[in-house]
């Protein structure tokens, strides 16, 4: 895994998208610094612990959080904040993305599952 993949995948989208993007993998690195970053599932991705911890992805009418995890999204119960999940995604617009506070609860919480807590 290498960060220059992520950096990549940013240049080829839009400037909103991009910002947005970007500001979301400040927040990830800022609760996890050493966090290995590269692209998984052709998406840009973060392992911590050996294990996926989280990613994101432009999509033509959104962009996504991915937890990588069935659980961590459910049980933090986003619906609720005003954001629109799946199992699996946690989605949000480059007009409004998601606060460095939310992001460190997505993180820990996968964390904490990874860890067995």
């Amino acid at each position: 895994m290498s960060a220059s993949e992520i950096d990549d995948y940013l240049l080829t989208l839009p400037d909103d998208q991009r910002r947005a993007l970007d500001e979301l993998r400040r927040a990830i690195l800022a609760v996890i610094p050493d966090a290995e970053q590269g692209i998984s599932y052709k998406l840009p991705a973060f392992r911590a612990e050996g294990k996926l911890v989280a990613g994101f992805g432009a999509f033509s009418n959104h962009l996504s959080y991915l937890p990588h995890s069935g659980t961590v999204l459910p049980g933090l119960r986003l619906d609720a904040a005003g954001y629109d999940c799946t199992k699996s995604s946690l989605h949000f617009t480059p007009d409004r993305p998601l606060p460095a506070a939310l992001v460190e609860r997505l993180l820990e919480a996968r964390l904490a599952e990874i860890r067995g807590d």
